[in-house]
Parts: C-alpha cells; sequence; structure tokens
C-alpha cells in the first residue's frame, strides 16, 4: 500500500469580464497538475506524491506542493483522509491512501505560482475531468471552506494585513458563491470581534474613503488544539525544485 500527500490550493482570482459594465468577480480558483505517467496519464490532478520515510505529512504536502506549483503558502491544514477501494483503477499495481491538507493563497502569491503545460489554474466551478477521486475530495474542501468561513478567520489567508468591510465582503461572497447584504455583513463581522479598525482609511479616492481594518490578532485564524504549537518542518532543499507535472504517480 502506498501512502501519498496531496494538496487542495484555493486562490481568489478573476475571470474574464462579461462586459465593460459588468466587471469580473472575483472567484475561487485552484492549480492542477497534468498526470505525465498511468494510471490517468494526461489527466488533471490535484498536486501530490507518496509519503517519504523520513518526512512528516505536513512536510511532504509543502514539499510536492513546492515542487510543483512553488507555492509556500502560510495556511496549509489536514483536510481528510481518502482510501476507498475504487479510487484507483483495477490495474493499479498497489492501493493508494491519500492525506489530504489544503492551503489558501491570497492573489498575489497566487501569481506567483508556477503555471505551465502541465500546471494550471481552473476555476473552482469549471472543472475539467479529474484523475483518481480528487472531484470528491475538491467537493470536500470547498464544503469545508464554505462552512468554515462562518465562524473562523479564514478569510484571512485571501486579504493583506489590512482590508476594508467591502473586500472582506467580497472574499465571503467568492466563498459561498453568493451576494450578501452589506449592512448585515457589516453587523455580523462587527459583533464577532474578530476585526479592528486601524484608525487609517484607503488613501487616493475621489469619494470618502472606506475605512482600514485588521484581523484581530488575538484570534488565531482557525483552532488547531495543541497541534496549533507545533513547528512545522520546511522541505529540504533537495526536495523544492519546481517539476512539469506530478512528483511521481500516487493519487
Amino acid at each position: 500500500m502506498v501512502i501519498a500527500v496531496s494538496t487542495v490550493i484555493f486562490a481568489l482570482r478573476s475571470g474574464e469580464a462579461e462586459s465593460d459594465h459588468d466587471p469580473a468577480r472575483p472567484g475561487l480558483w485552484l492549480p492542477l497538475v497534468r498526470r505525465i505517467r498511468p494510471p490517468f496519464e494526461g489527466q488533471w490532478a490535484l498536486p501530490g506524491g507518496p509519503l517519504r520515510r523520513d518526512e512528516d505529512l505536513e512536510a511532504a504536502a509543502a514539499r510536492t506542493l513546492q515542487a510543483t506549483t512553488a507555492l509556500e503558502p502560510s495556511y496549509l491544514e489536514q483536510l481528510y483522509a481518502f482510501g476507498t477501494l475504487d479510487r484507483a483503477p483495477a490495474s493499479a499495481s498497489e492501493r493508494v491512501v491519500s492525506i489530504v491538507y489544503w492551503a489558501l493563497v491570497d492573489s498575489e502569491e497566487a501569481t506567483r505560482a508556477a503555471e505551465t503545460e502541465n500546471v494550471h489554474w481552473f476555476s473552482a466551478d469549471d472543472l475539467p475531468d479529474l484523475a483518481f477521486d480528487h472531484d470528491v475530495i475538491i467537493e470536500y474542501a470547498l464544503w469545508r471552506l464554505r462552512n468554515k468561513v462562518e465562524y473562523a478567520r479564514i478569510a484571512h489567508a485571501f486579504l493583506g494585513d489590512t482590508f476594508t468591510l467591502a473586500q472582506l465582503r467580497e472574499v465571503h461572497e467568492a466563498i459561498l458563491g453568493r451576494t450578501l447584504d452589506p449592512a448585515n455583513f457589516r453587523r455580523q463581522i462587527e459583533a464577532g470581534n474578530t476585526i479592528v479598525p486601524t484608525g487609517k482609511r484607503v488613501t487616493g479616492t475621489s469619494y470618502r474613503p472606506p475605512k482600514l481594518y485588521r484581523y484581530n490578532q488575538a484570534i488565531e485564524p482557525v483552532d488547531r488544539g495543541p497541534l496549533g504549537s507545533s513547528a512545522r518542518r520546511r522541505p529540504s532543499s533537495d526536495g523544492a525544485e519546481a517539476s512539469a507535472g506530478p512528483p511521481d504517480s500516487a493519487g
């Protein structure tokens, strides 16, 4: 049996605008890699690869992610373990169990991701046919993200250090896939005590500049319990080179 580690990476990106009067709204996008060997050769899949004997799970997730996309997200959390009997073709020589992580990156970091013939960004609403059960994995990751954004500081991963309420609402709308009432959103966010005003406003606007906020640093982005204090082990330099496809054939 092979233990593999895969990662779902979400970023906010804008698609093509329908018209000058209807600009494109940000949506959830994720990078996929084209498999370069069987099984599912030529199909798109999540970044990942087998777990090495000398590395932790999170280190493996960071290594394979950096190797395929050049991304090093600050937010990386274990999502779930996938190991149904039918997740690989019957012709596969070994059973593969995948430990899946998910990562969130802001728009600026997403632009630094390696994009080649075998690494490409796709809208979460318009995915190609995927290898293994990666469509199920992405669907589960979306469900978790949409649930967490209601009560955790998870939207912070998509924003800069400071932001307006409109920008924060835009993140929530992109994740939830629906429009939110600005007044109700303001009341809910301010009542949650997760953000605090900076005392500053946006500069360079021709209208009344909106206030800038930051997240309350006393509240963690997500409660990871005892694991939150564990130092992450970064991948060694020998595994950091980018590749044109998945590091190997694990799912």
